[in-house]
């Protein structure tokens, strides 16, 4: 049995990457800003420190996948 029919789905997946993430730098950058914010100092940083950025940045390349290439 060969493994080459999911590495053909993971580089399709791989090649959407780039649009999804153009389509969605608004959240990306939020998220971004949220982790650099909850990592700065003494304080170690926390899991779902920044869920909520993390689930609009999900979403929007949920939405960004679905539409596809426009």
């Amino acid at each position: 049995m060969s493994g080459r029919g999911v590495w053909l789905r993971a580089r399709a997946r791989l090649r959407r990457f780039p649009v999804a993430l153009a389509a969605c730098g608004d959240q990306a950058a939020a998220y971004g800003r949220c982790v650099a914010a909850a990592a700065a100092g003494p304080a170690e940083l926390r899991r779902d420190a920044c869920l909520e950025e993390f689930q609009a940045l999900r979403e929007c390349f949920a939405r960004a996948v679905r539409l596809g290439p426009n």
